[in-house]
């Protein structure tokens, strides 16, 4: 199972990324376990410097971004 961290304080673009994850994997019918990181010594710790940011399995795959379902899909499968 995959996991994927959104890396952000709960802005309306975190929010937004978030929705557009969970979207990319329900289209894609995976079973991912999500989980948000709102503390800025977190995302300090995955070398993240612009929210928000996307990891998938602990690895930093995007940031400052607010990618688009398909984009996301191209991530999680490559």
């Amino acid at each position: 199972m995959k996991k994927i961290q959104i890396l952000g304080t709960g802005c309306a673009k975190c929010n937004e990324l978030a929705a557009n994850a969970k979207e990319a994997a329900q289209v894609m019918g995976e079973e991912v376990e999500f989980e948000k990181i709102t503390s800025i010594n977190d995302i300090m710790k995955f070398g993240c410097m612009t929210t928000p940011g996307l990891a998938i399995d602990g690895r930093v795959v995007s940031q400052g971004k607010v990618l688009k379902p398909d984009q996301i899909m191209k991530l999680i499968r490559p």
